[in-house]
């Protein structure tokens, strides 16, 4: 699979996975393409946790409400710190989006599917943060996503997109009748 294979056959997994668990391997070999993406001014705030010990799953499986990547084998934690690159602005929102996609086509491409959960991790039940303590996470450092990693129970279903022409142009927004 070429990356624009991977790019086309990507698709956020909701499902079941199989028992089968990720070799260790396979989890460095993800967290290192996330950890090569472009960082803004090179901070590099993103940093990774990957989860393949059942007890620690179980902990953190306990404090997502409602339930997600109940049976996943692996979870990778994104982690992020705020550090103003230029000037006065942070770029790790840039940076954590940046080596999160990489790791979701780095995710297909060994035969395995993944969901980017935030919003539910990041919301004022504060699900992230109890994650980051079951993992010993500083408090300098922010938990904004989890990504579940396993082999998918069921074929992935490709969401119905909008057509090419409906989201990009050239040299100029169309104009519409209003």
């Amino acid at each position: 699979m070429n990356v624009i294979e991977a790019i086309q056959s990507r698709h956020s997994y909701r499902g079941e996975y199989k028992s089968t668990p990720v070799p260790r391997q396979d989890l460095i070999t993800i967290m290192r393409a996330g950890l090569a993406a472009p960082s803004g001014c090179n901070k590099q705030t993103t940093s990774l946790i990957a989860v393949d010990d059942s007890e620690i799953l179980d902990k953190i499986r306990a404090v997502i409400t409602p339930p997600i990547c109940e049976t996943a084998p692996a979870i990778i934690c994104v982690i992020t710190q705020k550090i103003n690159a230029y000037r006065d602005r942070c770029f790790a929102i840039q940076d954590y989006a940046a080596a999160i996609e990489n790791m979701l086509l780095t995710i297909v491409e060994l035969g395995y599917q993944s969901c980017w959960y935030e919003g539910h991790i990041t919301d004022e039940d504060r699900i992230g943060y109890q994650i980051a303590q079951i993992l010993g996470v500083p408090d300098e450092y922010e938990l904004v996503c989890i990504l579940p990693v396993g082999i998918a129970e069921a074929t992935p279903v490709p969401p119905k997109k909008k057509t090419f022409e409906e989201r990009a142009w050239f040299n100029s927004f169309p104009k519409t009748n209003l």
